[in-house]
């Protein structure tokens, strides 16, 4: 029963269909273009990289707009944008990375560009970068990595479902 369990989570989680190679390489530009973002705010954020504020100022943010504790939450916002380039610019663990950026997106959308409008006339920006990064975000979640990624070879060395042979790529 244990094996039946982690096999099916496994497939969740790797399952992807060989396509051909345009589709690869544009599920890899995807992925590219969404590690480029989130591996830039989320440096900053945990890091204070790239002209970021840190953890310490985004914590502090984070609290003002009502997100308490401010540290737990700049954490987390930091790691799920930090560890899901990561995982994404891998291609590991691409379905449940795409969720996790997406929720962090629509977060985004909710506690801090919402309320600036679409196209905001202000210098503060409003929520239309958010929608297409959480739209990227969901492409990824929802076809996975392609051949060109770790989850494709661990699909294959598992022997997950769903992994099959296409224009001679062997299962």
């Amino acid at each position: 029963m244990g094996r039946r369990r982690v096999r099916s989570a496994l497939n969740l989680l790797l399952r992807s269909s060989a396509q051909d190679l345009p589709t690869d390489l544009t599920l890899l530009i995807v992925r590219v273009a969404l590690v480029w973002v989130f591996m830039y705010y989320g440096a900053g954020k945990l890091f204070g990289t790239f002209n970021g504020p840190g953890l310490h100022n985004t914590a502090v943010y984070f609290a003002s707009l009502h997100l308490r504790p401010g540290m737990f939450f700049a954490v987390l916002g930091g790691v799920t944008e930090f560890g899901g380039a990561v995982a994404l610019g891998l291609g590991l663990a691409t379905r449940l990375a795409g969720l996790a950026l997406f929720a962090d997106m629509v977060m985004a959308m909710v506690t801090a560009t919402w309320q600036n409008g679409f196209l905001s006339a202000t210098p503060t920006p409003g929520y239309e970068l958010n929608i297409v990064i959480a739209v990227l975000a969901l492409v990824a979640a929802f076809f996975g990595a392609g051949r060109l990624s770790v989850d494709w070879l661990l699909a294959r060395r598992f022997g997950v479902l769903g992994v099959t042979a296409h224009r001679g790529v062997s299962a």
